[in-house]
């Protein structure tokens, strides 16, 4: 099997170089009109891309919904994706968004560590519950949280649900391709880091992926819902770049599922 076509959501999706400007234009004018209910480039270590933008409901939140961007650990920051925030913030929730540093000036382990004192940084701003989604390998980083021990006893109490969105849950086969050149995974670092590998969490999982997706992503997300033990859904016709695209939406399916 040829690992890189296996991988490649940009081969496969129409259009795909389209989708990045038009996700940052969506991303910029959604933070020009929400105006002062966004909190931007708030600090949660020293690396400069150790920084999350926080958006406010009207009125008190009903708690914390974060989104974690994807791009296989080595590429975007939150500035992309803040139009996503819509659907959990008209339903009342705030919405944090976290950059973090990327491959290969770090190891994916290390991103995983940066995104574990993220979560403590933003969890202290909003009281409430927490909802954590990811897409791609934001989807792994938002599961590896439910990992024993990853995330202070207090804050992974607060934890309401998490949903990987098309999530690499098994970083073996990235190991065959060639952006492992960039991400640098090695036998060791597969086992540790994949979150199939991890314990059932004792936290509300939903697996969610796009059903146009490569069959690479279907699978991933197949075998860490059966490990799991989690509910998994198929987005009819939803591929990898517009399987995200609900959260904008109050009443997508997706932001009804991040907030049963």
């Amino acid at each position: 099997m040829d690992m890189d076509a296996a991988y490649s959501n940009t081969d496969h999706v129409p259009g795909a170089a389209d989708y990045p400007p038009r996700w940052a234009a969506a991303a910029a004018a959604f933070r020009r009109d929400l105006g002062q209910r966004a909190a931007l480039d708030l600090p949660y270590g020293d690396h400069p891309r150790a920084r999350f933008d926080l958006f406010h409901p009207e009125g008190a939140p009903r708690g914390l919904v974060v989104f974690v961007h994807g791009g296989y650990w080595k590429a975007f920051d939150k500035s992309t994706w803040s139009h996503l925030a819509a659907g959990p913030l008209a339903h009342g929730w705030a919405v944090a968004m976290p950059s973090y540093p990327l491959c290969p000036e770090v190891r994916i382990a290390e991103i995983t560590q940066a995104f574990a004192a993220a979560v403590p940084a933003m969890a202290a701003l909003v009281d409430g519950p927490i909802r954590l989604a990811g897409h791609s390998a934001g989807g792994h980083l938002v599961a590896r949280m439910a990992a024993p021990g990853m995330l202070p006893a207090a804050v992974a109490a607060r934890l309401a649900r998490i949903v990987p969105i098309s999530p690499v849950a098994d970083l073996a086969p990235l190991m065959q391709t060639s952006m492992n050149e960039t991400l640098g995974i090695d036998a060791a670092e597969a086992a540790a880091e994949s979150p199939l590998h991890q314990p059932a969490p004792g936290v509300p999982v939903t697996v969610w992926v796009g059903a146009a997706e490569l069959p690479a992503f279907l699978d991933q997300a197949e075998r860490l819902a059966d490990a799991w033990g989690a509910d998994r859904h198929a987005a009819e016709g939803r591929h990898h770049f517009d399987v995200i695209e609900p959260l904008a939406e109050p009443g997508g399916d997706l932001t009804r599922a991040l907030l049963a």
